[in-house]
């Protein structure tokens, strides 16, 4: 009988490796990044083209490879990281495990150009699909530059599950941003498609939170310390009133590598609780520093996820410092009152005795005898005297002007009820409004209203969002959107690449009514909103519309007039526990059947179910 299992070809292996380590164009980025900084570069380049689709590039001024070494780095399980088992648990570097090369180049066309800084030339390789197609001397500069073509050429299937531009851009950026972030040391610049989107010269830590997420950053960073022997902890946190509704400025960094912890961002709500409204989301940039022997890396594939041997001292402290830094630059509140700075004494007067009061007594002052009423209150020798102990006069106290007004009351009261006719039309007027009424609400989350056959049970979140989803679109494409005009501008403060993003989507925000005056650098201005848009409203509904173009909202939609009309509808939508009047139920019903597809909401679910009498009859028969 023959063997059925076989060793797999090194091209088949590398292609099933890559789908661990290349799940998407970041995924490449993320890898390239981390070489550079482990070459000990200084100055590195990002270069990107469609997303990442077309090109990805990195150009870095490290110490380059030799000859052999450029080639053994294609190879599986290559590495210059670690020599043997032990040294998983004292690396210091971004890369150890040798796949990312190899499994780049099995689905990519990768061009490298390295040299060290002795030689007198370089080396310029070029491989497709695991294959060496060339290999020659070239005169390049120090460093290295890996050059990413076509990812994804021979697994067409992988390239289809990649997401829109959009979405793959973001992921691009978070990578870019993560590596940034960790080492501040480092002078990073980032091209998408021939414009330059981040330059972020050597500078401090917190220069480089500034620099990558511009706007009012500053204003938002609190400071965070603490040094014990588990950990050293450093870094910042945003203030409470600056949180946002989704998680992406949240970074955990360990030892300068970029991890996800659920536990440890539990610790760090924990210490902002009171402090935050419900949903919302702080922002926190911590930087821990704990011995490589305490923790093991090599427990997922993207090296994401850490495994602590004391996490729940880590917790502690974690909350702890946090808690303290609120509390150190007020931005928690405490029990503690202002001092009044009046009651201070001046310096002046420090040395002087406090006067005391003198009193001066009338003795032959008689409360009980009364004063003629012709006596002239000057005549009397001491008039100050009598004067301020004179009997005043007796005045209507406040109680006299309130004397007989009950009375007077009931009186009033007794005599309408007396002449006032009663009749039935009271009675009659309550039966006819409740004939009239055709809507009712249940639990501020559905509208019941009954039909021929029965009645129909509406859900007022949904069918709010399929009209202002299809008001939307027609706006957009009708390009007539009618707009408010704002008394004064408001103007918004976002990062950089949200800054693109809205660049992008200035038109179709346009159709809808927004009315930008000007797109800077880091803010807007805008100068008009649509009708149904509160100003209030505005920097939530962007917010939104940002976090679901760069994270792909549910049901990826066809185009972007349809994606803004989803999130816009999503966001502006009544939400579940709003009380509704009558007229507002009729015409949120009315409206949801005068749309082209009342039966289901932008994101497909369904906004109303009908229930026939015979199925109430039904349901009491059993």
């Amino acid at each position: 009988m023959s063997s059925i299992i076989q060793l797999l070809p090194d091209h088949v292996a590398n292609q099933i490796a890559a789908g661990e380590v290349v799940q998407r164009p970041a995924s490449v980025v993320k890898e390239l990044l981390e070489n550079a900084v482990d070459a000990k570069a200084t100055d590195i380049k990002l270069i990107i083209k469609d997303a990442g689709k077309s090109l990805i590039q990195v150009i870095d001024n490290g110490k380059g490879m030799s000859i052999t070494d450029s080639r053994l780095c294609f190879e599986r399980h290559a590495t210059s990281k670690i020599r043997q088992a032990e040294d998983l648990f004292s690396l210091h570097t971004k890369g150890f495990r040798g796949e990312a090369l190899a499994s780049i180049a099995a689905i990519a066309h990768v061009e490298m150009k390295t040299k060290q800084e002795q030689e007198e030339l370089g080396i310029h390789i070029i491989i497709e699909g695991s294959k060496f197609v060339s290999q020659e001397p070239a005169v390049v500069p120090k460093g290295t530059s890996f050059a990413i073509k076509n990812l994804f050429f021979n697994i067409p299937a992988r390239r289809n599950f990649l997401k829109s531009e959009t979405v793959e851009q973001r992921h691009i950026v978070d990578e870019f941003q993560r590596v940034a972030m960790a080492h501040p040391n480092i002078h990073f610049t980032m091209y998408h498609n021939g414009s330059e989107m981040f330059n972020l010269p050597i500078s401090n830590l917190r220069q480089r939170i500034v620099n990558i997420f511009a706007g009012k950053t500053n204003e938002k960073l609190v400071p965070v310390s603490e040094e014990t022997e588990i950990v050293n902890l450093q870094g910042f946190i945003g203030k409470p009133e600056f949180a946002k509704k989704n998680r992406g400025e949240q970074f955990f960094f360990v030892n300068d590598r970029f991890i996800k912890s659920g536990y440890l961002h539990h610790a760090v709500m924990a210490a902002y609780e009171g402090l935050l409204k419900d949903g919302a989301q702080p922002s926190y940039f911590l930087y821990l520093e704990v011995p490589p022997h305490t923790i093991d890396i090599n427990i997922h594939p993207t090296k994401t996820e850490i495994k602590f041997d004391d996490e729940h001292a880590l917790y502690a402290i974690l909350r702890s410092a946090i808690k303290h830094s609120l509390g150190q630059f007020n931005v928690s509140p405490v029990l503690d009152f202002d001092r009044d700075p009046n009651l201070d004494t001046p310096y002046q007067y420090q040395s002087k005795e406090a006067a005391y009061p003198t009193i001066q007594v009338d003795g032959n002052y008689n409360p009980f005898v009364e004063e003629k009423p012709g006596k002239a209150y000057g005549s009397s020798s001491n008039f100050a005297s009598s004067a301020s102990y004179r009997k005043p006069e007796a005045q209507p106290s406040w109680e006299s002007l309130y004397v007989g007004l009950k009375q007077a009351g009931q009186e009033l009261a007794e005599h309408s009820f007396e002449n006032e006719a009663v009749t039935s039309s009271l009675f009659e007027e309550n039966e006819i409004e409740q004939e009239v009424k055709r809507t009712y609400q249940i639990h501020k989350k559905y509208i019941v209203s009954p039909i021929k056959s029965g009645m129909v049970i509406i859900n007022q979140k949904r069918a709010h969002e399929r009209v202002l989803y299809e008001a939307f679109l027609t706006s957009m494409t009708v390009q007539q959107a009618s707009s408010q005009q704002l008394l004064f501008p408001l103007q918004l403060y976002y990062s950089i690449d949200e800054i693109e993003l809205l660049k992008e989507l200035q038109s179709s925000l346009e159709n809808t009514g927004f009315v930008f005056e000007s797109i800077e650098d880091d803010y807007i201005m805008i100068s008009g909103l649509p009708v149904n848009v509160t100003e209030s409203e505005i920097s939530i509904v962007l917010e939104e519309l940002l976090s679901d173009l760069q994270n792909g909202i549910p049901d990826s939609s066809f185009c972007q007039n349809d994606t803004v009309a989803k999130s816009m509808a999503r966001s502006l939508a009544v939400k579940t526990g709003t009380y509704l009047t009558e007229k507002e139920q009729e015409n949120l019903v009315h409206n949801l059947f005068a749309c082209k597809e009342p039966n289901v909401s932008p994101f497909q679910k369904p906004t109303f179910i009908t229930m026939s009498v015979e199925d109430l009859d039904k349901k009491f028969s059993l």
